[in-house]
């Protein structure tokens, strides 16, 4: 059985590298006998695709996903990049 800053790690490592997840932005922290998912993505699409490949990739594993939605708009202008 891995230790809880190994299995932290793994969750990190699938996130950032999952071609369906690519997130670098989602923290992972474990309280009492759970694993807490937590940050912002863009959907709520977003949200429930990342909850669901953690919570497969990890069956044993009770996680609770507390990711909030961001609630970005579209800029206004066109950045210019020199």
């Amino acid at each position: 059985m891995s230790t809880d800053t190994d299995l932290e790690a793994e969750i990190q490592r699938l996130l950032a590298e999952h071609d369906r997840i690519a997130e670098q932005g989602i923290t992972v922290q474990r309280r009492d006998h759970l694993i807490v998912l937590g940050g912002e993505v863009e959907s709520a699409q977003r949200r429930d695709e990342i909850c669901k490949q953690i919570s497969s990739h990890f069956p044993d594993v009770q996680i609770t996903c507390d990711i909030g939605i961001t609630r970005a708009q579209a800029p206004s202008e066109v950045e210019e990049i020199s």
